[in-house]
């Protein structure tokens, strides 16, 4: 690992800790030369998993392409980074699971909207909005109204 600073390869660990729910290691390096300090994380690496898409073809499953869909859905809502984080990381654990190389972008759309639909409806419906490509108002209502009656279910 060449320190971000001095380039020099040279560096030692000086704390070590789990992170993101054990799935990787956390660590605070310094460098010999410079004496700078910088964070490194060590994950498991996996094989790549490719995601099909509605129209068959196929593309890179993206941990970032779906934090930025979820994060969307989240926007200006009273929710807290930690919760969204922790929503991507079941969600790409999930995924992950399936022990799958190749899974459809429906399986992971409808993990995402079970995540959301427990942390924040207003998330859930815009989320749903772009995923299920409403087209009017009246499918909004649809979707308000399966929100509502699953509420009414839970016994809110």
């Amino acid at each position: 690992m060449r320190c971000p600073s001095c380039s020099s390869p040279e560096n030692k660990v000086v704390d070590s800790r789990a992170a993101r729910d054990g799935a990787a290691i956390r660590r605070r390096r310094e460098c010999l030369a410079c004496g700078a300090r910088f964070t490194t994380y060590e994950y498991v690496e996996r094989t790549q998993l490719l995601v099909i898409k509605k129209d068959g073809c196929r593309e890179p499953f993206l941990r970032e392409k779906l934090s930025v869909g979820i994060s969307k859905a989240c926007e200006k809502r009273p929710i807290p980074l930690e919760e969204i984080e922790g929503l991507i990381d079941r969600v790409e654990s999930r995924v992950q699971a399936m022990g799958q190389s190749e899974v459809e972008s429906r399986a992971i759309g409808e993990s995402v909207m079970e995540e959301l639909a427990r942390l924040d409806q207003i998330a859930y419906v815009r989320f749903a909005s772009v995923y299920r490509d409403f087209r009017d108002v009246n499918h909004f209502m649809d979707e308000i109204k399966r929100v509502l009656e699953a509420r009414r279910k839970d016994g809110e």
